[in-house]
């Protein structure tokens, strides 16, 4: 029978060398990103396909990004982080790829020309909001979701300094965005000056002049 002692050092041995791997993965990705200032973390669904009206806008939007001077950072999977990267990539822009690992392996697109791999999703995440400028948050589902509200939580509580965080598709977001201001604003849940963090933004034009205008490249 193993002891409870056992089994206690048995974890604590096995988290002493979680921990390394950890600190290695933060190393790689500050050491590899530093130098890629400024860039926008641009988020969506991994299931729109090229052609879809998601695809085409965040393709438009990485190119003109990259055409601006900023460095594109995406997942670096497929659906919309794919068509970002594209279309930073295919005018020579900075074209950033953080895969994570997963159970159903997530193949990395082939639009990044700088590629990071992560086993850790905290991990990953600073990197997603350290190197970055503004948010763009088109179309998706739970991950999505969870980039918004972690950049929301942290401008809302003073953890980062503000920065645009911009919702795409006006359709897609307006019942969670009616939600939040007849529910959870007038239950005073938040006020009103949260929702002054985030904006909803439709064409790829105005959404690069709205970080232009609170970014100097």
């Amino acid at each position: 029978m193993v002891s409870k002692q056992y089994l206690i050092d048995e974890i604590t041995f096995k988290d002493t060398w979680r921990m390394f791997h950890i600190m290695a993965e933060f190393v790689e990705g500050f050491e590899a990103l530093a130098e890629y200032h400024p860039s926008v973390s641009i988020f969506g669904s991994s299931r729109v396909k090229e052609g879809d009206e998601i695809y085409e806008k965040a393709e438009r939007i990485g190119q003109l990004l990259a055409e601006n001077g900023f460095g594109v950072i995406t997942g670096g999977g497929p659906g919309v982080m794919e068509a970002a990267n594209k279309g930073a990539a295919m005018v020579g822009g900075r074209s950033i790829g953080l895969n994570i690992e997963l159970p159903l392996e997530q193949t990395p697109n082939p639009y990044t020309n700088i590629k990071l791999s992560f086993h850790y999703f905290f991990v990953r995440k600073v990197m997603f909001i350290k190197y970055a400028v503004a948010y763009i948050i088109l179309p998706g589902g739970f991950g999505t979701l969870d980039e918004l509200f972690e950049a929301i939580t942290l401008i809302q509580t003073h953890k980062i300094k503000p920065f645009p965080v911009i919702l795409v598709g006006s359709e897609y977001w307006k019942g969670l965005l009616d939600w939040i201001k007849d529910v959870v604003l007038k239950e005073g849940k938040i006020s009103f000056q949260d929702l002054e963090i985030f904006q909803l933004i439709d064409e790829p034009e105005e959404i690069v002049k709205t970080i232009k205008r609170t970014v100097i490249v």
